[in-house]
C-alpha cells in the first residue's frame, strides 16, 4: 500500500512512534474476545504499518520508531530505530523524547500506534502548530492531541521539558486533562490539536475501520470478520 504523501515540504521536526512489537498476547488484548490473541496482534501490526505510512508521508525531517520488543521485517527503510527505556509509560515517553533530541536536536512530535486513521497531513498540521502558531516570541512550546476516550494521540515539544510527564496518570480517561494541567503547572504553553478516536476496545476498532476504510487496519479487520482476503502480507515492509 502506497503511503498517502503530504504536499508539504520537509520541515524541521521529527516524529517518534511509541510502539509495541505485535506479539500475540502482548498487544491489543482488550480486543479479545471477540478476536483471538493472534488476530489482535495482526490488527495491531496493521495499525502500526498504517502509522508508519503516515509518518513516511509527512514532511518530518527525521522518523523514529521507539520500540518495546523485538523488531520484525515490517520495519521500513527511512526510520531510525531506538529501544524504549524501562519503567512506567511516562518514563518511557520522557526517555524517547530525550533520546530523539539528543541525537537530532529539533522539535519532537510523539504519536502511538492506536490511530491507524492518522495521515501525514495530520502530522504536518501538528508540526505547524508546534513550529509556528503566532508571532515570534509567542509561539507554543508544546502541542497536545486529545483522544476521544480522555487520553491523547499526540504530544509534541520544541525541546525536552524536564518533568513534563511526572505525576500524569497514563491509560486513563483523565490522562489528557492531567497532561495539560501538568504543562500549565510547569508554565509551558500548549496548543490543543483536534481530537481523534483511538483503538482500545472492539467497538473502537469497528468505528475507526469505518472512518478509514482504505487502511491496512480496516482491510485486516474485514478479513477477520468476513473472510475477505487480507491485503499484502503484513510482514512486508512498506515503501518509504
Amino acid at each position: 500500500m502506497t503511503p498517502r504523501r503530504s504536499r508539504r515540504v520537509a520541515r524541521d521536526f521529527q516524529v517518534v512512534i511509541m510502539a509495541k512489537a505485535p506479539t500475540p498476547g502482548a498487544v491489543k488484548t482488550r480486543l479479545c474476545p471477540p478476536l483471538t490473541h493472534g488476530q489482535a496482534a495482526g490488527l495491531a501490526q496493521a495499525a502500526l504499518l498504517d502509522t508508519l505510512d503516515a509518518v513516511a508521508a509527512s514532511g518530518a525531517r527525521r522518523r523514529v520508531l521507539a520500540i518495546d520488543g523485538a523488531l520484525g521485517p515490517w520495519v521500513p527503510p527511512g526510520f531510525d530505530v531506538i529501544g524504549q527505556r524501562t519503567g512506567a509509560f511516562g518514563s518511557r515517553l520522557a526517555g524517547a523524547v530525550d533520546d530523539a533530541w539528543s541525537t537530532v536536536p529539533v522539535p519532537v512530535l510523539v504519536v502511538g500506534m492506536d490511530t491507524p486513521q492518522l495521515q501525514g497531513s495530520d502530522l504536518d498540521g501538528a508540526a505547524g502548530a508546534l513550529l509556528g502558531g503566532g508571532p515570534a516570541g509567542n509561539r507554543p512550546s508544546t502541542v497536545l492531541g486529545p483522544a476521544e476516550d480522555g487520553g491523547y494521540w499526540a504530544i509534541g515539544t520544541r525541546r525536552p521539558v524536564p518533568g513534563m510527564f511526572e505525576g500524569v496518570p497514563m491509560s486513563t480517561d483523565q490522562t489528557g486533562a492531567a497532561q495539560l494541567s501538568r504543562l500549565r503547572a510547569l508554565g509551558v504553553p500548549c496548543t490543543v490539536l483536534g481530537a481523534m478516536r483511538d483503538v482500545d476496545e472492539f467497538a473502537d476498532a469497528q468505528a475507526v475501520a469505518e472512518l478509514a476504510p482504505d487502511t491496512r487496519f480496516a482491510a485486516t479487520l474485514r478479513s477477520m470478520l468476513g473472510g475477505v482476503p487480507a491485503p499484502a502480507p503484513l510482514t512486508t515492509a512498506i515503501r518509504s
